[in-house]
């Protein structure tokens, strides 16, 4: 594959239940499922999938593709950390490397669509390679000094491409 080639996506209604007491919610909105971040605290929530086998060894970039609630300024911080989950990989534990994170403006209309993206590479992607299962840990840090954004973030979907 070639830089920019689709590896994996998301919807929201892929999402995984988050850390103990800290998962983003489910909600719809006009007929579509987001995932609903609040604007006061930490909120995250899991997807996984399975390396696609077209990938070709370059990095990885992830796009958030997210709205925000009602708000009239600020930034979101956003933050995304890799999992590998190789064979013998115990299910039970957490084993993530250190995430990345974009500060991502606030998309200046009340549910127009922001893309944000996340640039990783190798030890970001915590040696993931070509057909191991991964997840993929997506946070709000909305109690962080950097997210300014009053509102509730929505997010739409995720995209996982080479860079």
């Amino acid at each position: 594959m070639a830089s920019g080639d689709l590896l994996a996506d998301w919807t929201a209604a892929d999402g995984e239940t988050g850390p103990l007491g800290e998962t983003a919610e489910y909600a719809v909105v006009n007929g579509q499922p987001v995932l609903t971040f609040n604007s006061a605290t930490i909120e995250a929530v899991y997807v996984s999938g399975v390396l696609s086998s077209a990938y070709a060894g370059g990095g990885l970039t992830l796009t958030l593709i997210w709205t925000s609630g009602p708000a009239t300024s600020g930034d979101c911080l956003w933050t995304c950390a890799i999992e590998r989950q190789p064979v013998s990989h115990p299910v039970g534990t957490d084993s993530f490397a250190t995430a990345n994170t974009v500060t991502a403006p606030w998309p200046g209309t009340e549910g127009h669509l922001v893309y944000s993206t996340i640039a990783f590479t190798g030890a970001q992607m915590d040696a993931l390679v070509v057909g191991e299962r991964f997840r993929l840990l997506i946070t709000r840090f909305a109690s962080s000094v950097t997210d300014t954004m009053g509102g509730d973030a929505h997010l739409v979907a995720v995209r996982l491409t080479e860079t």
